[in-house]
This record gives C-alpha cells, sequence and structure tokens, in this order.
C-alpha cells in the first residue's frame, strides 16, 4: 500500500515518514526509482535468505475481502470501488482518492495505523525467530521520508533513465508522458545512487543483476549478524 500510494501520485510525505516510526536499527532499507528493478531484487536476496518486508505487498493484504480494513474502506468510499468479484479494485479505488486530496487523506487514515502495525509486526517476528537473519524493508520512498538513517544500510536498485520510463511504460500501461509524471515524483535515481550504502546496478541481464547481489549478501549478513551482536550487549541481553 505504501509503494502504491507513493508511486500513483504526489507521495504523502506524512504516512512514508511515519515509517519512522517501525523501524529497526538491526533492518536492511531497499529502495529504488519506481520500475528500477527493486522487486527482483527483493525477491533475488529473499532467495538467498532474507526475511524481506515489502510495505506493498502489506497493503494489499490489508484491502483483500477477508481483512475487516477492507470493510472499513468499503463503507467509507461505497461499493463503486469494487470489481465484478465483491474485492476492491485499486485501480478504481485510486481514481477516487487521487482526484481529490481529502478523499486521499481519508484512505490514509484507515490505512496507516494497520500498515504500520503490520510492519512492526513483522520485523519484531522476524527478529524474534532469527535475531542474526537479513530483515529487509522494501519500501518505495525511504530517502524522499527521510528515514534512511533508521537503517544499517540501503541497498538502492538503478537502471538507465530510459530502461527506467520503458519498463515502466510496459509495466502499468500508461503513457510515456504519464511514466515521466510519475518518475518525476521520486528523488531524481542519481542522487538515490549518491546516497546508497550499496548500489545494484539493473540495466543488465537478470543473470547480471543476481550475481550481483549474490556478491553483495554475504557482506549484509555479517553486518546484520554484527548488529545483533551489538543490539544483546546494548540491552544487557
Amino acid at each position: 500500500m505504501l509503494n502504491w500510494l507513493c508511486e500513483k501520485q504526489e507521495p504523502d510525505v506524512a504516512l512514508c515518514s511515519s515509517l519512522a516510526t517501525v523501524l529497526m536499527r538491526r533492518s536492511f532499507g531497499l529502495t529504488g526509482g519506481i520500475a528500477s528493478g527493486k522487486s527482483t531484487v527483493a525477491r533475488f536476496l529473499e532467495e538467498l535468505g532474507a526475511n524481506v518486508i515489502d510495505a506493498d505487498r502489506v497493503g494489499h493484504e490489508l484491502l483483500e475481502q477477508s481483512n475487516p480494513v477492507s470493510d472499513q474502506v468499503v463503507s467509507h468510499f461505497g461499493r463503486e470501488i469494487l470489481n465484478p468479484g465483491g474485492e476492491i479494485d485499486r485501480e478504481r479505488l485510486g481514481s477516487v482518492v487521487f482526484a481529490d486530496p481529502q478523499k486521499l487523506s481519508e484512505l490514509t487514515s484507515i490505512m496507516h495505523p494497520r500498515l504500520m502495525a503490520r510492519i512492526k509486526e513483522l520485523a519484531e517476528e522476524f527478529h524474534s525467530r532469527q535475531p542474526r537473519a537479513v530483515i529487509l524493508v522494501d519500501a518505495a520512498l525511504i530517502y524522499e521520508a527521510g528515514v534512511a538513517d533508521r537503517f544499517a544500510k540501503i541497498l538502492v536498485t538503478w537502471c538507465r533513465p530510459e530502461q527506467q520510463l520503458e519498463r515502466l511504460m510496459a509495466k502499468a500501461h500508461i503513457s510515456r508522458q504519464e511514466a515521466l509524471q510519475r518518475m518525476a515524483f521520486q528523488l531524481p535515481a542519481e542522487e538515490k545512487r549518491r546516497r546508497a550504502d550499496y548500489v545494484i546496478d539493473c540495466s543488465g541481464s537478470l543473470e547480471e543483476t543476481r550475481a550481483q547481489v549474490e556478491a553483495l549478501y554475504p557482506a549484509i549478513k555479517r553486518l546484520a549478524e554484527l548488529e545483533s551482536r551489538n543490539s544483546k550487549i546494548g540491552t544487557g541481553k
């Protein structure tokens, strides 16, 4: 939901910056420009053993028909946001809230507390089960929200701007102008690269991207183990 909100339109900075309340120093942040390869890198890291918390996926789960939050959203915005199967159509909901800042704020007030609580819950579960494991928070606007310093390290995915534009147009089925508008809402890719602790170049093939991730993962794993030991020393455990 966080990525969905923030990538669809100009981000609600108050919402995104609230991530600061649930991020832990032992976690790592994964971010990057829209359609830059972030989801692919997250998948590769997960395959290597990282525990990935996908903020976007958490939001989608909250909007599923079986979740009480879904009922509250439908009650507030009306059944016109539902698809024929009775589930919330995120595109329909987006067309409603992004046409009216007040409605976007109303959606944020419903979703935000549950989203933040769930991310915090997942992070705590991962840490309790595997204190020395890599915990990765996959979120689109880590830098824009000013929460980068809450993480042990930040990983940034990157690809060439023309690739990013083409990928976004194909992924979202939108025009070039619409894609450029969405990209403009985020911090420039070069600025994210400059601030990153680690940069993963997703301009090449999947095999080339995977090779970079596999080369990087041992260093991240060692850092996670070090952060865990330091945390125990700091708490006296």
